[in-house]
């Protein structure tokens, strides 16, 4: 799985930008504020959710001109090329359009499997739970396409159960179904996310690699089994809280750095680093050996915080794993260990404007 073609138009800083590419590895340079991560976040937006920066429609718009934007790309799948278009119009949703056809959002998934890893991922293991949860449901997401619709509609229950228990609503036929549907949904992304940690575990068990192994757990909060039942009875509980006390989005994940029996979130930076890129890679192994196609992966600034053996091994895992991974730095030097292996791509800015061009790797 890999993009031949990716065609920007007034998204963020670049007016208008068409990469033509292969399915080597990409590396990218350029200065900070050039807009290279710009590129890539693009890239994130050909798979379900506001994608790697998690903004809105309205934020990815090129200003002044407020135009709205577009992002095209020919994705090749198992030797087929699709194309495959997102966009957004000023005071308009985000909309997506498969070989021109109009589809929701959650049939990228089904199509383009993406995972990306992100300079605000570093403090991951030791801020809060929200972004281990997101961490461990795009990885899941990652291996059922079906996740991300399921999440959707157990949000919008609880959302709706939780203005009633705010509103102190107390009449039991106002919850019975939003209890029904957070108790199955509930199950099914308990269910999903335990079963994306069993496969982790095995692709790191299985490989050989550079980078630190770690013991992934799933930690549910404190209270009653998830259940139509515990949720009504907990109902004067949850209405004291003012919010939906059990369920899977107060679940936590852990991480212990298997080598060392050190808990992810006492280790030094460097190694958290380590282990979410072991983690990735894991992902995509995983992905390979069920589908026979590496997915895409989008490693920002990753070169960067690794050491020229660690970078030398992360390149070689890549190349193993035939993945056409985006990778950005600020200076060509740092992608040097690929040579020929990869194709590389340098961003300007001028004016406020980015330009992307295809570059010699070679110093």
């Amino acid at each position: 799985m890999y993009l031949t073609r990716l065609d920007l138009s007034h998204f963020r800083s670049h007016r208008r930008s068409v990469l033509e590419v292969d399915s080597r590895p990409v590396a990218i340079w350029g200065p900070n504020g050039a807009g290279k991560t710009n590129l890539i976040e693009a890239v994130s937006l050909l798979s379900p959710g506001r994608g790697l920066r998690r903004a809105a429609a309205e934020e990815l718009v090129r200003r002044p001109e407020a135009l709205g934007w577009r992002v095209a790309a020919e994705v090749t799948q198992g030797g087929l090329g699709e194309e495959v278009e997102t966009r957004a119009e000023p005071n308009h949703g985000r909309t997506v359009r498969m070989s021109g056809k109009l589809v929701p959002q959650a049939a990228l998934g089904r199509l383009v499997r993406v995972l990306w890893l992100v300079p605000s991922m570093d403090r991951l293991w030791i801020e809060g739970a929200d972004g281990r949860r997101r961490f461990l449901d795009r990885m899941t997401l990652s291996f059922r396409p079906e996740h991300a619709e399921v999440s959707l509609r157990y949000e919008k229950a609880m959302r709706e159960r939780n203005r009633l228990l705010k509103d102190q609503v107390r009449d039991p036929a106002w919850y019975r179904a939003l209890e029904v549907t957070l108790a199955e949904d509930g199950a099914r992304i308990t269910g999903a996310r335990q079963e994306a940690v069993t496969r982790l575990r095995a692709a790191q068990d299985d490989a050989e690699t550079g980078f630190p192994v770690s013991e992934l757990e799933i930690v549910e909060a404190e209270g009653p089994e998830l259940s139509a039942e515990a949720l009504a009875e907990g109902r004067m509980r949850d209405m004291a809280a003012g919010r939906t006390l059990i369920g899977p989005h107060r679940a936590d994940l852990r991480a212990t750095y298997r080598e060392k029996g050190v808990p992810a979130a006492q280790c030094s930076t460097g190694e958290q680093k380590a282990l979410l890129i072991s983690l990735i890679l894991a992902n995509a192994r995983s992905l390979r050996d069920e589908t026979g196609e590496a997915p895409i992966l989008l490693l920002d600034e990753v070169a960067a915080h690794l050491d020229a053996g660690r970078r030398a091994a992360l390149y070689d895992e890549i190349e193993g794993l035939g993945a056409q991974a985006w990778m950005t730095g600020t200076g060509r030097e740092l992608f040097e260990e690929l040579g020929s292996r990869a194709q590389g791509v340098e961003v300007s800015e001028t004016g406020g404007e980015s330009c992307a061009v295809p570059r010699d790797l070679q110093l």
